[in-house]
């Protein structure tokens, strides 16, 4: 593959680098302006405007008028999936479902701060969210699994899939099962911006939500741009980025195997391979080729597309920290490790959504069958955002409980805070005026 790009890391330039740190949701102006058009008319017009935009969007051609998912396409769902694919979501469910119930918190908790008073919290679901499951350049079983089960383990009281329909107006039947698996009948017919606008004010039958998550196109990340002040967007989803990271111990055939499994999402992915040997790179070009072969010719064409063009290719550094200093400075959504001796790296990694080490820990397997989420930051927000868990789905309230002994302990401080900032209010209400209405 003699066109991929090669950068060699010690030539750029600052602002070189911070380039290739760019992702095709980094400047989302582009989209706003038909983006806007899409939020106002749905906030408008509500499932007019939706029947509108399942025939100019999605191009079901008669246009859809019911976008719920009925109970006879749930169980057509089970009649028309592979049994094969079936077994393969009640497996990979199962280990979903075992990491998300090992996150969950306590219920609630309190310690005592001092004699006499108490501290805590309560953790309560959010009672509705929404979960955008995309489709544009396939279809995506595993994103309805990993948002709808940490939802449905919270206790979300309404979860709501959005997925975009096929042009006959239909969903995919291992989507709808894997919903179904997870315990989640809300499945509605709509993506794209007008999914996360519907998810935002609501319309005649689609409730509205409190918070949406879950990946999505540019045109989405658009939409929760502009909706943000309306409703919790979540965790930052964008396209899939991967840097996979060799050193000159890796296999150049199992980096370029690993290389474009990200690569091949689509054209606006961000894949980086770097690595300070030579031969392990030169090895990785030669075979990539090869497992072209053994690709269907889009999905070769979105890898050629990222790893010829302005977000992916190779970065050739001198040493091991120059690669760490850019991975951390990358914040990629996924990072694999080829090395022989990956853990000692694992330290030094301080921003990445997923790190997954070694020769057979490859980002497919995480990405459907491991347990952890695949639902994870990207566009450098791994640097303080996390992979989308049961706590996506909580919230959590303080509590306190304060009697006589611990008012005394705590009070005196309370006013010297209240008197500095020039609270009169709290400062009375921690004075002698309590102590004598308490008398009374």
């Amino acid at each position: 593959m003699e066109n991929i790009n090669i950068y060699k890391y010690s030539r750029l330039s600052q602002s070189e680098i911070l380039n290739l740190c760019k992702r095709a949701e980094s400047n989302l102006s582009d989209y706003f302006e038909i983006v806007d058009e899409i939020i106002k008319n749905v906030e408008e017009n509500k499932e007019n405007a939706l029947v509108e935009y399942s025939k100019q969007l999605d191009k079901v051609k008669s246009g859809l008028r019911e976008f719920k998912v009925s109970e006879e396409e749930f169980s057509r769902a089970h009649d028309l999936i592979d049994e094969s694919m079936k077994e393969a979501l009640i497996f990979c469910s199962a280990n979903v479902k075992k990491f998300h119930e090992a996150q969950m918190p306590k219920k609630e908790w309190m310690i005592e701060m001092h004699p006499g008073v108490l501290a805590g919290e309560k953790n309560l679901p959010i009672e509705s969210v929404a979960l955008y499951v995309p489709r544009g350049k396939g279809s995506f079983p595993s994103v309805a699994m990993m948002t709808s089960i940490p939802a449905v383990i919270a206790g979300v009281k309404t979860p709501v899939i959005f997925t975009p329909p096929e042009e006959d107006g239909s969903v995919d039947c291992a989507t709808l099962v894997a919903a179904e698996i997870a315990g989640v009948n809300n499945v509605f017919k709509i993506g794209g911006a007008q999914a996360v606008a519907a998810a935002a004010f609501g319309t005649e039958n689609v409730p509205k939500c409190l918070k949406i998550v879950g990946p999505g196109s540019p045109w989405v990340a658009a939409a929760k741009s502009r909706l943000s002040h309306v409703i919790d967007t979540g965790t930052p989803a964008g396209p899939s980025e991967a840097i996979v990271f060799a050193d000159q111990s890796a296999n150049g055939k199992l980096v370029a195997l690993d290389l474009l499994i990200e690569a091949e999402h689509g054209s606006d992915s961000s894949v980086f391979l770097i690595s300070n040997s030579n031969n392990v790179i030169q090895e990785a070009k030669d075979f990539i080729p090869q497992c072209f072969q053994n690709m269907m010719q889009e999905r070769v064409k979105y890898a050629t597309d990222v790893l010829c063009g302005r977000r992916g290719g190779i970065i050739q550094v001198d040493n091991t920290d120059q690669a760490l200093d850019f991975i951390n400075l990358y914040a990629p959504e996924h990072l694999q490790i080829h090395s022989k001796n990956s853990d000692q790296y694992l330290d030094n990694i301080k921003n990445a959504g997923e790190i997954m080490l070694g020769e057979f820990s490859p980002m497919s397997i995480a990405n459907f069958s491991l347990g952890p989420n695949n639902v994870i930051p990207t566009n450098a927000w791994a640097k303080t955002k996390s992979p989308l868990s049961v706590h996506d789905f909580i919230k959590s309230t303080s509590i306190g409980k304060i009697d006589n002994k611990g008012f005394a302990k705590l009070s005196p401080y309370a006013k010297k805070f209240a008197e500095h900032e020039g609270f009169d209010a709290h400062a009375n209400a921690l004075s002698q005026m309590r102590l004598d209405a308490l008398k009374k």
